[in-house]
């Protein structure tokens, strides 16, 4: 199985469900940035719930993924890191991981694609993930386009509730409080749950 996504931030649980399973990643690099999409968003689990993540971009409406570039406006790498922390300080794995992400809040990135890409490979090296990654164009994709399972969708919160895919419960730190919430980012996985994310996101149903 080949799959065909948006490099998105912190990438939601069940796309990288899909990437355990895939063979090949293709990265769309061609099609116009949006909005309110998870290609700058990201959603957390807090003491008090749940916690959107957005990085501030520069774009003109129509520019493709790969020419967004990030806007360092409102300090929102500190923010961000404050509030992975905040969130997830108590987690099981949180200390083993914290160097390998608070790097990323500190440098500053000019693109968008080259910081999600970047945070998409350090998760994979953290859970063992091995499934390679093509930034692909629209002439790229036209070779193999029936081969390819088009997850762009997943890039939508309306999509992804949608999307046929029961959660499998796995520990979270609020969980007596708020009980259990799916469809969070992987990073909510992987500080919870460490190198076992790797078994919840296999047995995960696609």
């Amino acid at each position: 199985m080949q799959i065909l996504c948006h490099p998105l931030y912190l990438a939601p649980i069940p796309l990288y469900a899909h990437i355990c399973a895939a063979e090949k990643v293709f990265v769309d690099t061609d099609t116009p940035f949006t909005k309110q999409t998870y290609r700058n968003r990201a959603i957390i689990a807090t003491e008090s719930g749940t916690q959107v993540l957005t990085i501030p971009v520069m774009h003109n409406g129509v520019q493709p993924m790969r020419d967004v570039r990030i806007s360092e406006h409102g300090n929102w790498r500190h923010q961000h890191w404050n509030a992975i922390s905040s969130a997830y300080r108590k987690s099981p794995f949180f200390d083993y991981y914290a160097d390998d992400f608070a790097h990323f809040y500190e440098e500053k990135d000019g693109f968008l694609i080259d910081f999600n890409l970047r945070l998409h490979a350090t998760i994979c090296s953290l859970l063992g993930i091995e499934t390679p990654v093509v930034e692909a164009a629209k002439s790229t994709l036209k070779t193999a386009e029936n081969e390819i399972i088009d997850l762009r969708p997943l890039a939508t919160p309306e999509a992804l509730v949608r999307c046929d895919m029961a959660a499998l419960p796995y520990y979270q730190v609020f969980a007596q409080r708020n009980g259990f919430i799916g469809n969070l980012s992987i990073a909510d996985l992987l500080f919870n749950m460490g190198p076992e994310g790797l078994i919840i996101l296999s047995q995960q149903r696609i």
